[in-house]
């Protein structure tokens, strides 16, 4: 789409620059009287009318637009010039600047290296035009002599081309530099509208959790009342020991019920007020393993002790991190082929959880970390724990990336500042954020 829009801008320019073409060969030899070689300057201007003419009929029927296309047809553009110069007076033809109107707008809507191309060929096509004598052979020359020499009216035009391939060479070098600047600008802006979004994604989630569990919470402690009572009843009662297991059952899953609108409350948003504290990495990745059925056959792979300590709020973090390694363990089916490794990168901490699975397709890596998105079966995930885990960590000025492939496991790579580097990248975010 973007090729698209800049090859029709390029035709309107292309249009406009074959009239003006026309119009000042008109006014220097019927206003002017400066006698001019009309039938290769007309030739040339009908060359470039009828590649515009062809490229616009093309652009009516194709379904992309390659960018070599308005590459080739700069290309043209700056031959066309050339020829147009040496038929009206060769390098000292006072419109020779023009060729730096193509080459900014090349730097605008091609890569630098079709823009580095182009700004050879222009500085090779304008030092070709002195071949074109300076002291006769086409009208217009003798017109620039300023009065010197041969010799000095050469040395005044070097030095011409000397000044093109100056500005040629600074007008394109900024210019991109300036679009790469805006470029990054505008990806600096999109993670911050991002980081907005998932903000207010989270805030969402919390005060559905908060919701749920408060409107849960009467229902299920009648449930638990009633059950208790019913089951002191069947027990002075002396029914049969099977009821009264199925009672137990009910007030176990009642309890469950609650302890998950608890963990969902938590998970969903009351973790980012939790206080940020030093603790060592051997005690994030204990936290992680914490509660995790088989932890102990989890390969762990740490540094010696004494590395710098994190900054950040232990529980969140832990949290955040079990769920990574909760997802490895069941992609693997078990904890055996799961492995946590971490080591320190410069200022940062990288922690790497990989598993054993089947892997993720292109398709579903691309989702992963979307909200309420999951490949398990119902009833196995609601699809939040990536989505919060990547927004705890970003609130403490980490970075996860998952990294998989069908067939040949998935790696989660956590980034989290260490030492007092913390402290100053988790306010980052938010400051970017407002």
């Amino acid at each position: 789409m973007t090729s698209r829009i800049n090859l029709t801008w390029l035709l309107w320019l292309r249009w406009g620059a074959a009239a003006g073409q026309l119009a000042i060969i008109a006014f220097a030899t019927l206003g002017l009287g400066v006698e001019l070689e009309l039938v290769p300057l007309l030739v040339l201007v009908g060359v470039g009318i009828a590649s515009n003419a062809a490229c616009t009929r093309w652009l009516r029927r194709a379904d992309e637009v390659p960018e070599g296309l308005i590459a080739a047809l700069m290309a043209l553009d700056v031959l066309i010039l050339t020829g147009l110069f040496y038929f009206s007076g060769g390098a000292s033809n006072p419109f020779s600047s023009i060729y730096l109107v193509n080459l900014a707008l090349a730097a605008v809507v091609l890569r630098p290296l079709w823009t580095w191309t182009l700004v050879v060929l222009s500085m090779g096509c304008f030092a070709a035009l002195f071949l074109v004598p300076v002291d006769g052979g086409h009208a217009g020359h003798a017109g620039h002599g300023m009065g010197g020499s041969a010799d000095e009216l050469r040395l005044h035009l070097e030095g011409m081309w000397l000044a093109f391939a100056l500005g040629a060479t600074f007008i394109v070098y900024f210019v991109h530099r300036v679009a790469r600047a805006l470029a990054e600008r505008e990806h600096e802006l999109q993670s911050a509208r991002e980081a907005t979004v998932r903000a207010e994604r989270l805030a969402s989630l919390a005060t559905l959790a908060a919701g749920a569990a408060h409107e849960l919470a009467t229902p299920l402690s009648v449930i638990a009342v009633v059950a208790r009572e019913l089951e002191r009843s069947l027990a002075k009662a002396e029914v049969d020991e099977g009821a009264r297991s199925d009672v137990g059952l009910i007030r176990e899953q009642v309890e469950r019920c609650r302890e998950i609108l608890l963990q969902l409350s938590a998970d969903a948003g009351a973790s980012t007020g939790e206080d940020f504290a030093a603790v060592a990495i051997e005690g994030v990745v204990e936290t992680a393993l914490n509660g995790l059925d088989g932890a102990p056959d989890v390969e762990v792979a740490l540094p010696p002790p004494g590395g710098p300590e994190l900054v950040i709020p232990v529980r969140a973090v832990g949290q955040a991190l079990h769920a990574l390694v909760k997802n490895a363990v069941e992609a693997s089916g078990g904890p055996q082929g799961v492995r946590v490794s971490a080591q320190l990168e410069g200022t940062r901490w990288r922690i790497e959880v990989c598993d054993r699975g089947h892997g993720m397709s292109s398709e579903v890596l691309a989702r992963a970390m979307e909200p309420f998105f999951t490949t398990k079966a119902p009833g196995k995930g609601m699809g939040l724990g990536l989505f919060l885990c990547r927004d705890v960590i970003e609130r403490v000025g980490g970075r996860l990336a998952i990294r998989s492939e069908p067939d040949a496991g998935t790696v989660a790579v956590v980034h989290l500042p260490a030492g007092a580097q913390s402290r100053h990248e988790r306010a980052t975010p938010a400051r970017s954020a407002a």
